[in-house]
């Protein structure tokens, strides 16, 4: 199984978070678990003491002024991961419950929860045997944490509910104890420590960082094909333009871009003569809009990475003795990055799309065939295609709309101004997936312009991306059902098979002449004559 990522609540990262999302076993360290029996220790001696704390020796939220007796302490912390397991709708993936667990398990392994840890032990348990819970995605706002998708988790860690493993779904407490392991029986304060805290929505957010970092970087591959198949210019892309702006993302963003088209035998095909001066902001501009989603996302990553190893229950133990009532519970950070995230991707899917619509239109295409079509009007092409882009552009549009603006009171106006961070978690993956597919359906169209401009070249990372959209998706000869090359392509991107092209010389790159389009079924479209432009070389 490899090396456990090891959980003490002060250094788990986002890839770590993603690894345990895909399967990774884990551990909780030595000194974390001294660290949760020295707190522990503080909350016993209060429970004795008979002292009044939120949480502890009392109800919750609007419930808080009421005093509970001993003997139902050990109830109340039952009752509460019942009443709270009230969530609704389609469940969590797999791997966002996963990463969940692994976040609520680093939590309180950073020891000011005041709880067991055998709790963590169990979660780890859960975790290296495939065990997980159904939870379902709706019915959290984010204030006072993710009440109620942690709440569902909890009630597996008592036995209660179902939990699945390798597709199988049972009873808890059987697929527990068939797994080795054993439900807790919770004392004062467990109960409010499993549910207290932001570890839904953070996991969803850990898990989007790494998806729109590879998103970002395909976003460029893309559209350096279709500029390819454009015969557009790299001249804006020039280091010194980015510099005379100053902002990072924008300068990171142009350099790949640079990489990606080097060597092209396209672009020296018309560096002079070419009549036109400028390209349009599809082309020209990918720097100055996908550099700043760069920069967004990059904002979202400092966020969410703090987040990761944040104490956000509520009370919080310290080693003094002091049990200390407040608000990090509260997801306001992590629904500010989730929104965040989804405004920068949905500006690389409608760029995308703006220039899938560039390839396949006759009228912009610079002598491509209409919709790239062999025999356009006996063959529709892509045409259809760029509509798919067009509708998931669309609803990224939708999509974006903050949801961190927005709140409505509850817990009888206790929790008066909560984040809505688990819509914002939901919405994000939506997003995700329609970018996913958008970008998929650019490079399917600019590795089909690229084919009618063989037999030039393409620049070196281009024709790198090019080999790879080959082995998945072969060129458009006559109409064929595109659906399928889509999910094939955007199964490629999620896998990471574009992840390595940039254009470096150390880099694989492909330098055989790319496929004709048809595949040699018929004869190409006439590219455009080279005309080389010379007012921007």
């Amino acid at each position: 199984m490899g090396e456990p990522v090891v959980l003490d609540g002060e250094s788990l990262t986002v890839e770590q978070v993603a690894a345990v999302a895909a399967g990774a076993p884990v551990a909780l360290a030595a000194d974390a678990r001294s660290r949760m029996r020295r707190t522990r220790g503080i909350v016993d001696r209060i429970v004795a003491g008979g002292d009044v704390v939120y949480g502890v020796t009392t109800g919750f939220g609007k419930l808080s002024d009421v005093a509970i007796s001993r003997d139902h302490l050990r109830e109340l912390q039952v009752n509460l991961v019942r009443s709270h397991s009230a969530g609704v709708g389609a469940p969590l993936p797999e791997r966002e419950v996963r990463a969940m667990m692994a976040l609520r398990a680093n939590v309180l392994a950073k020891g000011y929860s005041g709880c067991r840890p055998e709790l963590v032990d169990l979660l780890v348990g859960m975790l290296n045997a495939g065990l997980h819970p159904p939870v379902p995605e709706q019915g959290s706002v984010g204030a006072s944490g993710d009440l109620a998708p942690l709440a569902h988790l909890g009630r597996s860690l008592i036995g209660e509910g179902e939990l699945s493993r390798d597709g199988r779904t049972g009873p808890a407490a059987a697929m527990l104890r068939g797994a080795g392991l054993t439900p807790v029986v919770l004392e004062p304060k467990e109960g409010l420590a499993l549910i207290n805290g932001t570890q839904a929505h953070t996991a969803v957010a850990a898990l989007a960082i790494v998806e729109a970092r590879r998103l970002w970087h395909v976003a460029h591959i893309a559209g350096a094909m279709a500029l390819e198949a454009l015969l557009g210019t790299p001249v804006a892309f020039d280091a010194r333009i980015q510099r005379a702006r100053g902002q990072v993302g924008q300068e990171e963003s142009a350099a790949l871009l640079r990489g990606l088209l080097a060597d092209s035998e396209i672009r020296e095909s018309h560096r002079v003569g070419d009549p036109r001066v400028q390209d349009a902001y599809g082309l020209r501009c990918i720097p100055q809009v996908y550099g700043p989603a760069r920069d967004a996302l990059r904002f979202a990553e400092g966020l969410v990475g703090r987040e990761l190893n944040a104490a956000t229950d509520n009370p919080l133990v310290f080693d003094d003795g002091t049990l200390l009532s407040g608000g990090n519970f509260h997801g306001q950070v992590g629904a500010l990055a989730l929104d965040v995230l989804a405004i920068a991707v949905t500006n690389l899917a409608t760029m995308s799309e703006r220039r899938t619509d560039r390839l396949v239109h006759p009228d912009l295409n610079q002598g491509l065939p209409p919709f790239l079509a062999r025999d356009a009007g006996v063959h529709s092409g892509f045409m259809m295609a760029q509509v798919t882009a067009a509708a998931l552009a669309s609803e990224c549009k939708l999509l974006a709309h903050p949801a961190s603006v927005d709140t409505i009171p509850t817990d009888g106006g206790k929790e008066d101004v909560v984040p809505m961070a688990m819509a914002a978690a939901w919405k994000l993956r939506r997003v995700l997936q329609n970018a996913r597919y958008v970008l998929a359906i650019e490079l399917m169209c600019g590795a089909q312009g690229i084919d009618y401009r063989a037999p030039l070249r393409p620049g070196r990372g281009v024709a790198h991306a090019h080999r790879l959209v080959r082995e998945l998706v072969p060129p458009l000869a006559g109409d064929r059902v595109l659906s399928t090359d889509i999910e094939r392509l955007a199964a490629g991107i999620a896998d990471g098979r574009f992840d390595a092209v940039t254009g470096d010389p150390a880099a694989p790159a492909d330098r055989t002449p790319p496929h004709r389009a048809g595949d040699g079924a018929s004869r190409p479209a006439t590219p455009r004559q080279p005309t080389e432009r010379t007012s921007d070389a």
